[in-house]
């Protein structure tokens, strides 16, 4: 795919930059803190605006007319991409995504944060099943098994794979779609790439492609939607450093 000759390119270029000036990388991490937590959250229908979510993680404020849950859902979003940010060296397993998924829903559902669930569901809108509750334990453990044995991807595209693989087990209630992307990035951070923010704006061709992915094993459009967000993301701090 030329996409990913082009990032890999990129990257390159990022990584004879390296390491890249302090005010430089406090600046573009707490602007992605502010935006991934706003696009990914609203993604799943929180209704804080980029502006209020920046209020909240920022200054501390309450927003008028917002309920709490959406406030906890941005405080623990941000939280739970530091958090990521501090494991970037240890393996990916189940115990370190059940602390991630224990984050996404702290203080909004405590009997169900970091649980597998017992019960079935099913993804709304979607053309695929998901794996039966019973199967949740085994199904984690060859995703966990896969990600340890597939060493010819590309970065993005085991990410892309991941990401998918996660939410088609859907192993949590809720908190899926999040704890995804927030595994998607840990890839990414872990292979020398940047997180990437998929935005709101593209969720129906983002749930397309997860759709696509879950009932043909084909994975281009969700490593393509990726890969550009990606790319913009390498251009931006590329920009930034230049212009230093």
């Amino acid at each position: 795919m030329e996409i990913l000759l082009e990032l890999t390119q990129l990257k390159e270029k990022l990584d004879k930059q390296r390491p890249l000036p302090t005010i430089t990388i406090q600046k573009l991490q707490q602007d992605f803190l502010i935006k991934s937590t706003y696009h990914s959250n609203a993604i799943e229908g929180n209704t804080l605006t980029v502006y209020e979510t920046k209020a909240i993680l920022e200054d501390g404020i309450t927003v008028s007319g917002k309920s709490l849950r959406e406030h906890l859902e941005a405080i623990n979003h941000r939280d739970a991409i530091l958090f990521v940010e501090d494991i970037l060296h240890e393996s990916i397993n189940e115990r370190l995504i059940k602390d991630i998924h224990q984050l996404v829903l702290r203080g909004i559902d405590l009997q169900n944060a970091g649980i597998y669930r017992m019960h079935e569901v099913i993804i709304t809108g979607a053309s695929h099943d998901v794996t039966p509750a019973f199967k949740i334990n085994d199904q984690m453990e060859s995703l966990i098994d896969w990600h340890n044995t597939v060493n010819d991807l590309h970065p993005i595209e085991k990410a892309c794979m991941l990401h998918s693989k996660f939410v088609n087990i859907h192993p949590f209630i809720d908190g899926n779609g999040r704890t995804a992307r927030l595994l998607m990035n840990l890839e990414l951070l872990r292979n020398g790439y940047l997180p990437a923010i998929i935005h709101v704006e593209e969720r129906q061709a983002y749930y397309e492609a997860l759709d696509i992915a879950a009932t043909t094993k084909e994975y281009t459009k969700l490593v393509k939607l990726v890969a550009e967000r990606e790319k913009e993301q390498l251009l931006r701090y590329l920009s930034l450093i230049t212009k230093e």
